[in-house]
């Protein structure tokens, strides 16, 4: 996927606040384009589901990773129209995102 790296922290970028999908969710705080990068999923890797839980499925490879958040990141909601997706543990906006606007991903198409 190509990008734009924005500058600055993730928590210039994003912030978590109350969702109306689902208890928190994690919000633009800057306009983002198509491709920007919005930030990495941080956090240590694990070996067992749990909540804050990322799993990335590399196919090339054949490898399966996983990592529980510890960063805004964490408070991504699922939604059946998302507006950004993974890949491997880097965040990236699928369509235009306006500040003020909640980062959904699709939960069944991370890998």
């Amino acid at each position: 996927m190509t990008s734009t790296r924005l500058s600055g922290r993730l928590v210039d970028r994003v912030c978590k606040a109350r969702s109306e999908i689902h208890g928190s969710g994690c919000f633009a705080r800057v306009a983002f384009d198509a491709g920007d990068f919005i930030g990495t999923y941080e956090g240590p890797e694990v070996a067992e589901d749990g909540t804050y839980v990322l799993w990335i499925y590399d196919a090339a490879g054949g490898v399966l990773s996983a990592r529980r958040g510890s960063n805004l990141l964490r408070w991504l909601n699922h939604s059946d129209d998302p507006n950004a997706e993974f890949d491997r543990f880097d965040l990236y906006a699928s369509r235009a995102i306006a500040p003020g606007e909640e980062i959904t991903i699709d939960y069944a198409g991370v890998s």
